[in-house]
């Protein structure tokens, strides 16, 4: 595939990007060989990667899904997991299609396993590439490790906006915060464009309204909810009640957080530290970064949080323009970091 790759053209404008990703956020190395896991509808900025990879570390493979497993995909094919036994880094460049996330989560045991430096680009666009990725990541780094050490700290932080959230988080001494600012190092995965230091945490109560965008397959079909904010409550971490216009996406949100039973509970709590990302576009890869609160119900990443429970599913959710306090300290006001707080 990496022949075909070469024919594919790509818009010189996504090399910016592709060149952030491969050199200061995976820091990819000369010796070192990439597994590429990539579908049709990614196929251009997949070339653009590979244009990055086959300057820098040429030694790397390939994999397009739709040429070797039906989709969705009930399990990541074997021979991507085979071959990413014997690769340093690791890129997911998908446009995720519903019941998905099982087959996802195979792959990052094998990079939770192996201490790979993974690129998680699900639903990667275009215009991700021309914004998120275009972000100074060291800047974003810096910012991250401001918050990253306040909240490490936290007993509590509270989060409200204008449209209406207010809710209260408290925090276990066990479970540790992380920091995925786009600099991928083999102690953590991350999403790119990165951007967010989050936690798993021991309780959240209160109302939160969705006013950017959920996550998983629902991203695609409801986008931004700007105009028809789903408005959820939280009691002793767990979802007790969802409010929308939508009812088609009411229903289904809260269809997906009871799949089993610890899909209603609240599995993340992060704050988002992307500076570049200025709005919610409808994509949640993106739109996590934001700088503001988001929170997940389910999949609480055990592995790394050291949450002690499980879940088969993940599910984030968005809003704007958030004022944060961290043990009383505000840090944002109306979705802005208040930098003189962030001082260290």
């Amino acid at each position: 595939m990496i022949e075909q790759l070469d024919s594919i053209p790509f818009d010189p404008e996504l090399s910016r990007g592709a060149r952030n990703a491969i050199e200061t956020c995976l820091r990819v190395r000369p010796q070192e060989k990439t597994t590429v896991i990539t579908d049709k509808r990614s196929l251009e900025i997949a070339s653009s990667l590979a244009r990055e990879l086959r300057q820098r570390a040429p030694r790397f493979r390939v994999w397009v899904l739709e040429e070797i497993a039906e989709r969705p995909l009930i399990d990541m094919p074997p021979e991507v997991l085979e071959d990413m036994e014997t690769s340093d880094v690791s890129i997911f460049a998908v446009y995720a299609q519903r019941g998905e996330l099982r087959s996802r989560m195979q792959m990052t045991d094998v990079v939770n396993r192996r201490k790979m430096r993974h690129a998680h680009m699900v639903n990667i666009e275009k215009r991700i590439m021309l914004e998120g990725m275009r972000a100074d990541f060291l800047e974003v780094d810096r910012i991250s490790q401001r918050v990253w050490e306040l909240a490490s700290k936290a007993c509590a932080i509270r989060a409200t906006t204008a449209a209406g959230t207010a809710i209260d988080a408290t925090f276990s001494p066990d479970y540790k915060w992380l920091k995925t600012s786009g600099l991928i190092s083999p102690n953590k995965w991350g999403n790119l464009p990165g951007g967010e230091t989050f936690t798993s945490p021991w309780n959240v109560e209160g109302r939160f309204v969705i006013d950017g965008v959920v996550g998983d397959y629902l991203c695609a079909r409801y986008g931004d909810l700007r105009e028809t904010p789903l408005t959820i409550e939280v009691k002793d971490n767990r979802l007790v009640s969802a409010e929308c216009l939508n009812s088609a996406l009411r229903q289904e949100f809260w269809d997906y957080c009871h799949t089993d039973e610890n899909s209603d509970r609240v599995g993340e709590f992060a704050i988002g530290t992307n500076i570049a990302v200025r709005d919610v576009i409808g994509n949640i890869l993106q739109d996590e970064k934001i700088p503001g609160i988001h929170i997940a119900f389910g999949n609480p990443y055990g592995a790394h949080t050291g949450a002690p429970w499980t879940c088969s599913t993940h599910i984030d959710v968005v809003g704007r323009e958030f004022n944060i306090w961290i043990d009383g300290l505000q840090i944002m006001e109306r979705g802005e970091f208040l930098l003189d707080s962030l001082a260290s």
